[in-house]
């Protein structure tokens, strides 16, 4: 396959639009004919879907981290950090939030949310942002007080079946998919090649507000975004490399569940079927 080709996303359509998808899919097709240029009978050709994957790099970057500030009638910050780069699909997301409230005021309404952020440039450049994973706790800082505090978060398919635009590697039907890993762009590649761009983000967000019905009308908020990678890590086994004049083939087999091989009809060197 050659280089920088985009990667096998699919957009999940809506409950009503049945059997109308937009994504990226690989088909490899065998046939015989007697010309090349003769149409290609459905019994005389056999076509197998394949996917194309990215894997999670082996060196992560750092940690993201971020700072805001309010300022009141004295600071209040809130500084939120994640413990790695690099999440594999069903890892939990741990969040360490830190908030520190000098004013006289309240910290309330803290929202913890992993976005999925979608880039279509197949065709035009819609840009899709669907919350996949959410936590809301219950913590309050009060006036001259401080939190410290690990909050986990999973963004898992299974929560997010129902909602139309989230990215998926592969198809909904294939009991073996799952979110759409992050895409990884290399330097010099344009991306409008690329089909289907996906990244996410983990958004810390606080409200700094006084007591009252109406004093969240006239509160301030405080902001954190974290942008991370979300990825399969590295297979190591059913893993075939193949390096061919310098470039590296991997083959990997995704089986599907509830499934058997179909038998193929063995054929010996007289051309009889076993």
């Amino acid at each position: 396959m050659p280089q920088n080709l985009p990667c096998s996303v699919t957009m999940q359509p809506a409950p009503s639009d049945k059997d109308k998808s937009c994504g990226v899919d690989f088909e490899v097709k065998a046939f015989c004919c007697e010309k090349l240029d003769e149409d290609i009978k459905k019994k005389h050709s056999v076509s197998l879907l394949i996917r194309k994957v990215q894997f999670a790099p082996e060196k992560p970057g750092i940690s993201p981290s971020g700072i805001a500030t309010v300022d009141s009638d004295s600071p209040v910050t809130l500084d939120a950090s994640l413990d790695k780069e690099v999440y594999y699909h069903g890892q939990p997301i741990k969040v360490s939030v830190a908030i520190q409230n000098g004013s006289s005021k309240h910290v309330k309404k803290i929202r913890l949310t992993v976005d999925q952020i979608s880039d279509v440039v197949l065709y035009c450049q819609d840009k899709y942002t669907k919350v996949v994973c959410s936590l809301e706790p219950a913590d309050v800082v009060g006036p001259k007080s401080n939190l410290r505090q690990v909050y986990s978060l999973t963004p898992l398919l299974a929560n997010n079946r129902e909602k139309h635009g989230i990215a998926l590697d592969g198809k909904l039907k294939h009991e073996d998919t799952n979110l759409a890993s992050t895409t990884l762009v290399s330097e010099g590649v344009d991306k409008e090649v690329m089909g289907i761009l996906v990244s996410y983000v983990l958004r810390v967000k606080a409200l700094v507000s006084r007591n009252g019905i109406l004093a969240d009308i006239a509160g301030s908020d405080l902001l954190v975004e974290l942008p991370f990678t979300l990825m399969h890590p590295k297979p190591v086994d059913d893993v075939y490399e193949v390096s061919q004049k310098g470039v590296d083939i991997v083959v990997e087999d995704f089986a599907r569940k509830g499934e058997e091989p179909e038998k193929v009809d063995e054929v010996d060197d007289a051309g009889d079927a076993n």
